[in-house]
């Protein structure tokens, strides 16, 4: 078998939350060029289904679930119908995610620090569980991949909602444990850390604060934001046979911003 053979994902399916749009868009899209079926959720049908059509143009079957999994009694039940509906997964894909907030610790409300908690760090703990427990019980192995943010590794400069960090930081901890756990069954879990990729949502921001992306960019020894499609070939090769050796990696792909 060759190198780039290493990497397909053909007989494989693929589970990869919040993905109508940005990163997680860009990954499900890979996998399908990969040969891998892809099932992706989203809280709007409109852009679930616009992926999902460009998914199908390479060849490939796409399933969606519109879902608002913020909440984790919604989550857990999300899930639970992926499972029964669309499943079983060989890839399971933790992207749901966002900083809610931009208040300072000292303004930031309980209300705000639960809801991203469970928004960034409970999501994935749900996802993991439960897809993690299914490919536990079939015994034939599986990849799940974190998607948590460099911001688990530094504390970011000019801007606020340090709960955001605080669950990036959790999920790269959570993902060495399941890794560790779980490594006997052939079930590895890494994580991939983004810095400033140009998604929508970031565009968005760039809008309301562009000092902060500014900021940001000149922070970054290769001088530029990634490109969303940048992650989608790294996601690829954790979800591949070739990466069967690494688990419980956290994998930054940032231009060098935290090289600082």
């Amino acid at each position: 078998m060759g190198v780039f053979d290493r990497l397909r994902l053909d007989g494989k399916k693929a589970l990869v939350t919040g993905a109508s749009r940005g990163l997680g868009r860009e990954i499900a899209l890979a996998f399908a060029e990969a040969g891998a079926d892809v099932v992706i959720t989203g809280r709007h049908q409109d852009t679930l289904e616009r992926t999902a059509a460009d998914i199908r143009a390479h060849g490939r079957k796409a399933g969606t679930l519109q879902a608002d999994m913020s909440v984790p009694e919604r989550c857990e039940d999300a899930f639970r119908r992926l499972l029964d509906e669309q499943g079983p997964f060989h890839v399971l894909v933790n992207n749901l995610g966002n900083r809610v907030t931009a208040e300072s610790i000292e303004k930031e409300s309980l209300e705000s620090w639960r809801e991203v908690i469970d928004l960034n760090l409970t999501t994935c703990v749900l996802g993991t569980r439960i897809v993690g427990t299914s490919m536990l019980e079939r015994g034939q192995g599986g990849r799940i991949i974190n998607i948590a943010s460099m911001s688990g590794l530094i504390a970011n400069r000019g801007i606020g909602g340090r709960s955001y960090e605080t669950t990036k930081a959790a999920m790269i901890h959570f993902t060495r444990a399941a890794a560790a756990d779980w490594a006997p069954h052939g079930i590895t879990v890494n994580a991939i850390c983004p810095g400033l990729f140009m998604t929508d949502t970031n565009r968005e921001w760039n809008e309301k604060k562009p000092e902060v992306i500014e900021a940001i960019v000149e922070g970054i020894p290769v001088g530029r934001a990634g490109e969303p499609w940048e992650v989608g070939p790294l996601a690829v090769y954790l979800a591949s046979p070739a990466s069967a050796y690494m688990t419980g990696a956290a994998l930054v792909i940032d231009g060098g911003y935290t090289l600082w």
